[in-house]
């Protein structure tokens, strides 16, 4: 008995089996039973261009064997969309129930990228940022905390709705917590000077004329020191650091900093305390090298 042959509701549709290529495939996907049925009235229902509460139904029983399935995320987006402008509904109360359901998928499945993209494609038809939407990805970083697709659609969200002036403190309290996360230095990143940048081609305001906010970069540097003395061997810092002296054109004015943790260059003392401090250093003999031969 089929869950969906068997029940009056879908008597009306009749399923569309996969085509494997013929009757003897080279290489069929051995799927369920369950998989397969859910399959061919999904097939069904989009022939006919059909978008209802039972479809609605059907993708979440599919989406709970392959959550994976992009097509099925598609299809139920635009079946949302479609019933909120044939029933009246109001899409943000539709939605709302919708991000409720997928909170919980989420959680189950961390490292699903459809279930993110879903969640993306309904924030577009949101004027403002659900009030639980924060809390809700802190919850996933506690999961995850460097989860690459949580931080995307965070930096998304950002964008989307100016959060600019909210994330800073964020970023702080992450480092205080772990001062190794590279997300969290990446995200600060984004958040100080991602505003300054064409999402589309990925340029950034300062290369065309935005001037450099100097007291931003007084205080960032000073941040990214103040860390990189907790953990000399951490690279994510050094990093941050180095980009904040690109954008002043010289890496020299922190060279007597990367010294502290070099040691001796001689081979005396007591040693090199972190490699990217060594990096750093030899990086700027290399920059004050280049000057003398100007």
């Amino acid at each position: 008995m089929g869950r969906y042959s068997e029940a009056e509701e879908w008597a009306d549709i009749t399923p569309i089996a996969q085509n494997d290529g013929g009757p003897n495939p080279l290489a069929a996907i051995a799927y369920t039973e369950e998989y397969s049925e859910a399959m061919g009235y999904f097939r069904a229902v989009t022939a006919r261009n059909e978008k209802s509460e039972r479809v609605l139904d059907l993708t979440e029983h599919i989406i709970s064997m392959n959550p994976a399935h992009y097509t099925i995320w598609l299809y139920r987006a635009n079946t949302i969309f479609d019933l909120q402008k044939t029933n009246g509904s109001n899409l943000q109360d539709d939605i709302l129930e919708e991000l409720h359901w997928l909170d919980n998928l989420s959680l189950k499945h961390l490292k699903n990228y459809q279930i993110w993209h879903h969640r993306q494609t309904l924030m577009t038809r949101l004027d403002r940022i659900p009030s639980t939407e924060l809390a809700f990805l802190a919850q996933m970083f506690a999961k995850d905390a460097k989860n690459y697709h949580v931080w995307s659609y965070r930096q998304w969200l950002v964008r989307r709705f100016a959060l600019w002036d909210t994330e800073l403190p964020y970023t702080e309290s992450l480092l205080a917590a772990d001062v190794r996360n590279n997300s969290a230095w990446n995200h600060r990143w984004f958040v100080l000077f991602g505003q300054h940048v064409d999402p589309r081609s990925g340029k950034g305001m300062d290369e065309v004329g935005h001037i450099v906010d100097e007291d931003l970069l007084d205080r960032e540097v000073g941040y990214a020191t103040d860390k990189i003395r907790l953990a000399p061997q951490n690279q994510s810092p050094w990093n941050y650091l180095r980009g904040l002296l690109r954008k002043r054109g010289s890496l020299l004015e922190c060279k007597a900093f990367a010294e502290e943790f070099v040691g001796d260059v001689d081979g005396e003392g007591e040693g090199c305390r972190s490699s990217h401090a060594l990096d750093f250093f030899a990086d700027c003999m290399a920059e004050e090298k280049e000057a003398e031969k100007a």
